[in-house]
């Protein structure tokens, strides 16, 4: 999203989060898994780079007028930033984003969201490795149990398909856009760019659709599926505003409301919603190597995410 919201740096949640901001929550994230529909819906007719330029560009623009009052902030860090706000615009916007689209070519949208439901277990180890943060028993448990749910997935159950890594190319481009998403919420956290969420969005926009013009012009002169007709717009006009601007927004007030612990814990729904939106509008089914794989990574979830080590009683 990451098809998926900006990850932010974490913050303190309230003690009592207003139960308001759950139906906020669960709108942003079915708004999100929608993202996955339009961009399967569109694949045939699309390209995935042309389709990320534009939802990039037109959120941004969308949001903008929004955060007016943030505009002198905003340009101050770009000055002072620049080169940091692209770098990681472009690998948790450009690159993240535009990996899902191509990978929707070749692959269904519930394994594409299943996949995506790995990257937190990423960010958990691409943080130990990157910020130092510590991963403890559980969590490293939790990550291989993900792994070997993402590794099921991607050799659709077929362990032959390992041994000789013969592997759908659909689903490599989705696993590599999880890895940008955990690199990019690590590198967020890692910045600290001291600007509040909803701005920094609106930058990062604005920087990933800078990055993604130079693949677009690529695709106009190289892909027959350039020219935009009726499906791609009424696709780009759902991806850019409610699965744009609006699950932003929506995201950036259950941040404010629940706390960004709580908020980003929610981000689970959006597997659930893919599959249901998935099978009531495009009429895919989970496959048996789906739920197979799917149940790891659940079980990597609880275990990285739910089981707390015993505290070590200090001594007298």
């Amino acid at each position: 999203m990451q098809a998926i919201p900006i990850a932010h740096p974490a913050e303190q949640p309230a003690a009592i989060p207003a139960l308001g901001g759950y139906p906020t929550a669960v709108l942003c994230w079915l708004l999100s898994a929608g993202v996955y529909i339009a961009a399967k819906w569109v694949a045939p007719e699309m390209p995935p780079w042309g389709l990320c330029f534009w939802r990039l560009l037109l959120a941004c623009a969308i949001l903008l007028p929004i955060v007016h009052r943030h505009h002198g902030a905003m340009l101050a860090l770009l000055k002072s930033r620049p080169l940091e706000i692209v770098a990681v615009g472009a690998i948790g916007l450009t690159f993240c984003q535009g990996m899902i689209y191509r990978g929707l070519n070749d692959t269904d949208a519930t394994t594409a969201g299943i996949i995506m439901a790995m990257s937190p277990i990423m960010t958990m180890v691409l943080a130990r490795l990157v910020l130092g943060e510590p991963l403890g028993l559980w969590k490293a448990l939790g990550a291989v149990a993900a792994l070997a749910g993402m590794l099921v997935i991607v050799a659709h159950g077929n362990i032959g398909a390992l041994v000789q890594l013969r592997f759908n190319i659909g689903e490599l481009w989705i696993v590599g856009s999880a890895f940008c998403w955990a690199l990019y919420t690590v590198l967020l956290r890692r910045s600290k760019f001291g600007l509040e969420l909803l701005p920094l969005v609106v930058l990062l926009l604005g920087a990933g659709a800078l990055v993604a013009l130079p693949f677009h012009l690529w695709e106009i002169f190289n892909d027959e599926r350039s020219a935009l007709n009726g499906n791609g717009l009424l696709a780009l006009a759902y991806l850019a505003g409610p699965g744009g601007a609006l699950m932003y927004y929506l995201y950036n007030k259950s941040v404010e409301t629940l706390g960004a612990s709580r908020a980003s814990m929610l981000l689970y729904l959006q597997t659930l919603f893919v599959a249901i939106l998935a099978y009531l509008l495009l009429g895919e089914s989970l496959h048996d190597y789906d739920l197979i794989g799917a149940a790891f990574i659940v079980l990597g979830i609880v275990l990285a995410t739910v089981i707390k080590p015993r505290a070590v009683p200090s001594k007298a």
